[in-house]
């Protein structure tokens, strides 16, 4: 029993170092920008085993260096409650939760179908995995992006609620915003706003019109795919219904 309480208390106390490193880390954003996260030193090293060499784009700049379109679009496109939630949107997690659900639900009975349709006994089913749709908020994601990993499990999502709320207690949504637009992915080696901005327009984040603006906020959740379809139908609808809603988009002060 003793071994196993010293086994309980030096878990608990690696638990609470770990939650006052990161929350160190945060705090110190406030006066130091980030220079890199942890998805981008994971990338980076996917693109140099890939490619052998780093092609990177990324440009840090000031909040007021950025137009009020790219903030207003990826708000109107990522998170439409951002000023005023406290960091996590519960009922957007549910739905998602309850949409994913489905879509597995869905992914099991064409599986079924496929294998039963199938007229050699021992063939395989080709299985698609289902759309996983993400109910995270612009902070959560920032979460995730500066210190955690890709993977989907509780444990992960849940210290990702914990470094969610550390932003939100410490930082301004104005700071919140400006890290994450200066951090995001916009393609392969493509991170930030201004690098966005370049790559794909040859201007600065500071000129972007409102339609170029809600063209790189419809690439968020799938930069990598949309960098190769910059012709897409889909991209052009989806961006004039972004620019629409951008102006009921509230910025933070």
């Amino acid at each position: 029993m003793k071994k196993l309480f010293r086994l309980f208390c030096l878990l608990t106390v690696s638990f609470i170092a770990l939650q006052l490193f990161f929350l160190v880390k945060v705090a110190l954003m406030a006066v130091i920008a980030p220079q890199s996260t942890s998805f981008q030193r994971s990338e980076a090293w996917r693109i140099v085993l890939k490619y052998g060499e780093l092609p990177w784009r990324q440009e840090w700049v000031k909040d007021v260096n950025m137009s009020a379109g790219i903030k207003q679009a990826v708000i109107a496109s990522e998170d439409g409650d951002f000023v005023n939630h406290d960091g996590i949107e519960w009922e957007a997690i549910e739905s998602a939760w309850s949409k994913n659900a489905k879509a597995q639900e869905r992914a099991e009975k064409r599986l079924a179908r496929e294998k039963a349709r199938s007229k050699r006994p021992n063939a395989v089913a080709v299985e698609r995995p289902p759309k996983i749709i993400g109910g995270s908020t612009i902070t959560q994601q920032l979460a995730k992006n500066l210190f955690l990993s890709g993977e989907r499990n509780f444990v992960r999502k849940g210290q990702e609620f914990v470094i969610t709320q550390f932003l939100e207690l410490t930082l301004s949504k104005r700071q919140i915003l400006s890290i994450y637009l200066n951090n995001v992915e916009w393609g392969e080696g493509v991170f930030g706003a201004e690098a966005a901005a370049q790559h794909y327009f040859r201007k600065p984040a500071k000129q972007l019109s409102n339609y170029e603006s809600a063209r790189l906020a419809v690439m968020l959740p799938r930069p990598k795919f949309f960098e190769k379809l910059s012709g897409s139908s889909y991209l052009a609808g989806r961006a004039s219904s972004i620019v629409a809603r951008m102006p009921d988009a509230e910025l933070p002060d």
